[in-house]
This record gives C-alpha cells, sequence and structure tokens, in this order.
C-alpha cells in the first residue's frame, strides 16, 4: 500500500511538488525512503503516482478514479457526538460530496455541545480521505436546521422506519435526510412529504441513527 500525501495545488505529471510541513511530518513519522512510490492528491479530484524526493514528490502518472460518479449529500441530524463522528469518518470513506449537520425537532445534544465543532470534523473527514484513497475532500456544512435543508431545491430523500415509500422513480438523489435517535417529529414528516421529498425505508428492522445513515449511503451511491 502506498503512503498518501496531500498538496492544494493543481497537479500535473512531471510536476515536483514540494510538501507542507504536516505532510512532512507525516512523512517522517510512516518512515517513507527516498525514491519509493507513493500517492498524491489535492482535495478537488486529481491524484497522481510519484517518487518521493527529500521533501517533495515528482508525480509521475495519475491515480485510478476512485471517487463515485453519483454526486450524493448526507443531511446527518447532529446525535451522540461519538456516534456523529463514526458516521462523518464512514460516509466519507464510502464516498459523499458533502455532510450537512442537521438541527432536527428531537435532537437531545445541546447547542453548546456542538458549537464549534468544525475543525475537529474537518479533521476527521479528512483522514478519512487520506485513508480510503480518495482524492476529493468533501465539505462540511454548518449545522442547518432541518427545514432549510429539506426546503433546498433538487431531489431529496428522506428515511424512516415507520413511513410508507410514497415515491419509486429511480431519480437520482442528491440529499439523503436521517434522523436523530428519537426520529422525525409528525411537524417534520409533513413538511418533508410538502416540499415533495421522496420517502424510503431501510428493511423491516428500526436501526440505529448512525447505523442507518451508514447504511443509507451505502445503498444509494452503489445504485
Amino acid at each position: 500500500m502506498r503512503h498518501r500525501f496531500f498538496s492544494a495545488r493543481d497537479l500535473a505529471a512531471g510536476d515536483v511538488v514540494t510538501l507542507d510541513a504536516d505532510e512532512r511530518h507525516h512523512a517522517r513519522v510512516v518512515r517513507v525512503r527516498e525514491g519509493e512510490e507513493v500517492e498524491l492528491f489535492n482535495g478537488h479530484g486529481a491524484g497522481f503516482f510519484g517518487i518521493f524526493e527529500g521533501d517533495a514528490v515528482r508525480l509521475t502518472a495519475p491515480a485510478p478514479e476512485r471517487e463515485s460518479p453519483a454526486e450524493l449529500h448526507l443531511a446527518m441530524a447532529i446525535i451522540q457526538l461519538e456516534k456523529f463522528e463514526l458516521v462523518l469518518q464512514k460516509a466519507t470513506e464510502l464516498g459523499v460530496r458533502s455532510i450537512i449537520p442537521m438541527i432536527t425537532d428531537r435532537v437531545e445534544l445541546r447547542p453548546e455541545r456542538y458549537q464549534g465543532k468544525q475543525e475537529r470534523w474537518r479533521k476527521i473527514v479528512f483522514e478519512a480521505v487520506k485513508q480510503s484513497g480518495r482524492t476529493r475532500i468533501p465539505g462540511i456544512e454548518e449545522p442547518q436546521k432541518f427545514d432549510d435543508v429539506v426546503g433546498r431545491e433538487g431531489t431529496k430523500i428522506i428515511f424512516d422506519a415507520d413511513v410508507q415509500p410514497l415515491t419509486t422513480d429511480n431519480r437520482q438523489p442528491t440529499i439523503l435526510l436521517i434522523g436523530p435517535e428519537g426520529g422525525w417529529s409528525e411537524r417534520e414528516l409533513d413538511a418533508a412529504r410538502r416540499a415533495g421529498c421522496a420517502f424510503a425505508q431501510l428493511g423491516p428492522r428500526r436501526l440505529r441513527a448512525e447505523t442507518a445513515a451508514i447504511v443509507a449511503v451505502a445503498l444509494t451511491i452503489t445504485r
């Protein structure tokens, strides 16, 4: 397995890219050898193989495309933070384009518990990108209210264990909405219907919120 490094610049075969301080430190920690083949990605969809030369990488050839063609965004209710961060990691590994932390009627955490977490969340996503071989870093929005998310343009699918599917078409989804541990309120379900959301279930069993998010992304992104 090749070691992977990050540079935000545009990449092209033949370039010699000097690593920043954090990536040079990473290279020392993992003991990359001079002349070893490594991989470099820029977070915007470009990835290249290259040869490690001191504090730089000489790019040789494009790396295989590992990004999903589906433009999938996950709107995830803010649940217990350790579980929410697991969802960030796994959704990134599975290939989502962005993650929208969502404030729903039954979110149990007080706002002060999740405010100011953006930098930590971005780091979790970045590490998942590095580990999984992706070349694009998903965005993480500031926490958004359910009504603002459900009112966005585009296709939306809301997952709920107790609501029968209302649509059966095969439109490409753009936003998947996953509720908190206590489920959706009736007000939210009504708002979703009025906003034209498609409804879906994940089987006959009731899943934990973090499990539902991972399963919903996995099933949808591989269609």
